[in-house]
């Protein structure tokens, strides 16, 4: 079975989002990567995927106790379910500003374990001024972030985390920091 976990972009939706964050152009419209200066490597389009269930997190940063870390293998597609986007909807300002964001030390562990793709359903790993850097520390070490999926719950089908083929598809841009992408989870 195959699940569509990009973001289908509506004309509205455009138009909040670039009302409401500066970078919402082409580039960092919807689904996309936060390539940074570096080029997306055409061995990370399919990579194992395992998803996690962080949706009951509510409050705090999500931090490496709230997953089995244990399940999570070099290379692979590290992807978070809050619900945030679903809940929110994708363009606002509450959700360029206020989205859950991943601590520090789950990063850190996600580096260690030298994850190729961290995605998750909201706008960055870590809100304003740290939003950035962190993406740039991550490309840095050969890991992208993949913001704004979707559809990650019907991937968990009720678990607390599933496992499944991810293949990633960036559009063929150059010299930007930012890649829209379709991504599909293969069960």
């Amino acid at each position: 079975m195959l699940i569509d976990i990009t973001t289908k972009i509506t004309p509205k939706m455009v138009e909040d989002a670039q009302g409401n964050e500066k970078k919402a152009l082409v580039g960092h419209l919807g689904t996309h990567f936060d390539v940074m200066n570096k080029e997306f490597p055409l061995d990370y389009v399919e990579r194992k995927g395992i998803v996690f269930d962080v949706s009951s997190v509510q409050d705090r940063e999500i931090d490496s106790a709230d997953i089995d870390m244990s399940a999570i293998n070099q290379k692979m597609f590290v992807a978070f379910y809050t619900g945030f986007i679903e809940d929110e909807g994708y363009g606002s300002q509450t959700y360029f500003k206020e989205h859950p964001q991943l601590a520090h030390e789950l990063i850190e562990e996600l580096v260690q374990k030298e994850v190729s793709i961290i995605g998750i359903d909201f706008a960055g790993v870590r809100r304003g001024r740290e939003h950035t850097p962190k993406d740039q520390y991550l490309a840095d070490r050969g890991i992208f972030v993949i913001e704004n999926l979707c559809n990650l719950a019907n991937i968990l089908q009720g678990e607390k985390q599933a496992t499944f083929t991810a293949n990633t598809y960036p559009v063929n841009y150059t010299d930007m920091t930012g890649l829209p992408c379709r991504v599909v989870a293969k069960l």
